[in-house]
C-alpha cells in the first residue's frame, strides 16, 4: 500500500535533512517554541508557543493513527507517545525554566 501524502512528506523531509526521524520530531518541536515564542508578547514565558507544540504533536499523531490503522488495522500507541514526547519534551522544559526560575531572564 502507498504512503499517505502526510507520510511521503515526512520521510521526504526526513531524507532530505540525513537525520533521524527521532531527530526530526526534535527539531520541530524545538523550531516551533522557538519561532512563536518570538512573537509571543512574554516570549518564551507564554503558554502561547507550548500549546502551539502540543498541538502540533497531538495533529501529528492523529494523522499517524489514521495511516496506521489504514495501513495496518492497528495503532501503535507506544510509538505515538515516543513521538509525543520526542516533540514535546524539549519545548516543555524550556517554557518552565522560562516560567519558573530565573536562568532564562
Amino acid at each position: 500500500m502507498a504512503m499517505s501524502t502526510f507520510q511521503s512528506f515526512k520521510h521526504e523531509i526526513v531524507t532530505a535533512a540525513a537525520l533521524s526521524k527521532d531527530a526530526m520530531h526534535i527539531y520541530v518541536g524545538l523550531a516551533v517554541f522557538l519561532v512563536s515564542a518570538m512573537f509571543a508578547k512574554k516570549g518564551m514565558r507564554s503558554m502561547v508557543p507550548l500549546v502551539l507544540v502540543l498541538l502540533l504533536a497531538v495533529a501529528g499523531e492523529v494523522l499517524d493513527l489514521r495511516d496506521e490503522i489504514h495501513r495496518a488495522g492497528r495503532w501503535k500507541f507506544w510509538a505515538s507517545v515516543h513521538d509525543f514526547v520526542n516533540t514535546a519534551f524539549w519545548p516543555l522544559m524550556l517554557w518552565l525554566l522560562a516560567r519558573y526560575t530565573r536562568v532564562m531572564k
